[in-house]
Order: structure tokens, then sequence, then C-alpha cells
């Protein structure tokens, strides 16, 4: 399958997180170590013209409006990062209703219109979101890479784990940005 940046598109999954729950303060400091592969990820997306999508919970806002989802999410303690990774108006911002960013989303759709079949993925929590629309990109027989350094989990273990069955049973490239 084709893997070409021409081909590609970055997938964000719920960046845009309040860490507002049981487990967050782990979560929060892992994603706190990925977040220089995150911003060069985004850098290396901006410069070679790869779309950017973010895939992202809808905390009972129910509107695609990354703002408001910031509005909402934003506190002291993500506050720097949702600033330095938020999108910007030339990225794409879907909401998703439960851990797949291709459940009951116009994911898959906008793919195909965009013309894109290898994706890069990132974000949070690996071993929940992420391994469930991997999952399902695996389903729509999309190419996938998962930089090891653009994805956390609340425990270190799980998220080793979920790219272990990323690499084995989905055929994911796994490796850094």
């Amino acid at each position: 399958m084709d893997t070409s940046i021409d081909n590609s598109a970055i997938i964000f999954i719920d960046i845009i997180n309040d860490f507002n729950f049981e487990g967050s303060e782990n979560l929060l400091k892992n994603t706190d170590e990925i977040l220089p592969g995150l911003k060069k990820l985004r850098k290396f997306g901006k410069e070679n013209d790869i779309p950017i999508i973010y895939v992202n919970d809808h905390y009972g806002i129910w509107q695609a409006d990354f703002r408001k989802i910031i509005d909402h999410c934003q506190n002291s303690r993500n506050q720097h990062m949702i600033q330095t990774l938020k999108p910007d108006d030339s990225d794409y911002f879907l909401i998703k209703p439960q851990h797949s960013a291709f459940f009951q989303t116009p994911l898959h759709a906008l793919l195909n219109d965009l013309d894109k079949t290898h994706l890069i993925m990132a974000g949070i929590a690996g071993d929940i979101c992420i391994l469930f629309t991997a999952k399902d990109a695996y389903m729509y027989k999309y190419s996938m890479h998962v930089p090891e350094n653009c994805m956390a989990s609340e425990e270190k273990e799980g998220n080793q784990y979920a790219l272990y069955l990323m690499r084995s049973v989905m055929d994911a490239l796994i490796g850094p940005i």
C-alpha cells in the first residue's frame, strides 16, 4: 500500500482534553512527555501540506467547533498543551461520540474525499481511543503509522501493549516521527 506523503493524513485524537477524570494525572504526565513529538508531527504536517484532522470527544457540547471545546476543556494544568497543539482554521475538526475516530463520524468520508489512504495517528489515550481507531482504520484498509513518541496512555504498560497490537495485528508501522 502507498504510504507516501501525498497519500497521507495526520489524525490527532483527543488532543483537546480536560484531564478531569480518574487516572488523568498519569495521562497528563505521560502526555506532557510526548508533547515534543506531537509538536514535531504537527510542524511536519504543516511543512509538507499534509491534511491535519483533529477528532475529539465532544464533552457534551455536540458542536464541531474547536474553539468551544477548548473553552470548555482548557485549565491551568493543560493550557500549555492545548495552546501549543490547537487546530487552526486550515485544519479539519470532527467530534466523536465514543472511542473510535471512525464510529459515527464523517472521518471515512472525509478521507475518501481527500483521497488519503495512509494515516499517521497520534494523541491520547493510546490504549483506548487510538487503539479503537486503529482497529477501524485497519478494517477500512488504511495503512497506518503510529509514532510511539506521539501516543500516551494512563499507564505506560498499556500504551506499549496497544502499540504491540497495532503493529502485530493491524500491520501499523510503529516508530518515532
